[in-house]
């Protein structure tokens, strides 16, 4: 299941990359707005959103609510711990002979 949502979450990603590179910006009628007549300005009124702007919105809000829901799901999972799977035989194997320290002199803090 988390698989399946993390494909998911990269196709709507790509998808939303792809939709908003297709779109038309409003500074691009800026340029004619002054002296040109034009209808549409920079800051006026865009009227009701076409095909591309709702689907952009659309898939936005499910990017975010799949976001939301992988988070979840990620923080729920059991971490192991790095130390857990080390087996005795191998701490067995790896221990090096004990040797017997030499006698030193308590008071300095240099070894014989």
């Amino acid at each position: 299941m988390y698989e399946l949502l993390i494909i998911c979450y990269l196709v709507i990603a790509l998808a939303i990359v792809v939709l908003v590179l297709i779109q038309r910006g409003k500074g691009a009628d800026m340029g004619s707005s002054f002296g040109a007549g034009a209808s549409a300005t920079l800051f006026g009124s865009s009227g009701s959103g076409n095909f591309l702007t709702r689907s952009t919105t659309i898939l936005g809000i499910i990017f975010f609510i799949l976001s939301i829901i992988l988070a979840n799901i990620g923080s729920q999972k059991k971490s192991t711990h790095q130390f857990d799977n080390i087996s005795e035989t191998t701490t067995e194997q790896s221990q090096a002979p004990v040797v017997a320290p030499e006698k030193t002199d308590s008071t300095s803090d240099i070894p014989e």
